[in-house]
């Protein structure tokens, strides 16, 4: 079965499914080791893990689908890839559809920001009108060829427009083939749960530490009849932190072999790579 149909049939099934977000491969295969069943590449994760940069439009679509194909190449588990805006107009959507597909991705977020876009819990956000946005949506759903390739309605009218606003958009992306709903950065949990009584299909919830949002379990948000749930860019801020104590620790006292002893060890490292896999092709343990 394809990844894309694989993703489907997670949202067929009863119950919300737990996803991850992964900054680059490394993380992507931890995540799919550990019985994540499906995972995101977020533009945030990205810019950082790729170019070392904030969320700020400075991916291209051509540097997101190689990151895509990279991972597609070495997880097996449905990768869903922000799209962002598109890149620009129709023409440019119809480019990042297509582009993200034959990487291998099983779906794609498109949001209804102007260019150039901010992270969505960012301040002073500006969004395209509603009917910009349908017509985006309208024309991914077009433009993939495989019916299984999954199209994520992101709206951020939020902040800018209202709540109603936000909730109206999504609603008319449903009504142009759009297959799951994601408003961004809803600011209570009066507004997480009025989210689902009012949006019928299936809902995205974005628990990200640290912004508007207010954070609940997966569980919770399962209860309140949401889909999907995840954690967006908690694999950079993990990593962030243990790097950086990593070389604090190097740096002042000059080993580091008792830190790295509460981390993943170097045989568990090697089983998560497959080394033995290429080894044995030699004839060699």
């Amino acid at each position: 079965m394809s990844a894309p149909a694989r993703f489907r049939e997670l949202l067929a099934r009863s119950g919300i499914v737990p996803t991850m977000a992964v900054h680059d491969v490394f993380t992507g295969l931890i995540a799919e080791q550990t019985g994540i069943e499906a995972i995101f590449m977020g533009g945030f994760g990205t810019s950082a893990s790729m170019l070392g940069l904030p969320d700020l439009n400075f991916l291209s679509v051509s540097e997101m689908a190689d990151g895509i194909r990279r991972m597609t190449s070495r997880v097996e588990i449905p990768v869903i890839a922000d799209g962002d805006t598109g890149h620009g107009d129709l023409h440019n959507v119809v480019h990042t559809v297509e582009s993200f597909e034959r990487a291998g991705a099983s779906g794609i977020l498109l949001e209804d920001q102007v260019m150039p876009k901010r992270c969505g819990h960012f301040a002073e956000k500006q969004v395209i009108p509603a009917e910009e946005f349908v017509d985006k949506i309208k024309t991914a759903v077009s433009t993939r060829k495989n019916p299984d390739f999954t199209i994520f309605a992101r709206t951020d009218a939020r902040q800018m427009n209202g709540f109603d606003d936000a909730i109206d958009r999504v609603n008319r992306c449903r009504e142009v083939g759009a297959d799951v709903a994601f408003i961004e950065a809803p600011q209570s949990v009066d507004e997480l749960k009025e989210i689902p009584r009012r949006v019928n299909y299936p809902l995205f919830a974005n628990m990200l530490t640290g912004g508007v949002t207010p954070i609940l379990s997966v569980g919770d948000l399962g209860r309140l009849g949401y889909k999907l749930a995840v954690a967006p860019i908690e694999s950079l801020l993990v990593t962030a932190k243990a790097m950086r104590d990593l070389c604090h620790e190097w740096k002042n006292s000059g080993r580091v072999d008792q830190l790295a002893g509460e981390a993943m060890s170097f045989s568990e490292l090697k089983n998560l790579l497959g080394v033995d896999r290429y080894l044995d092709l030699d004839g060699k343990q």
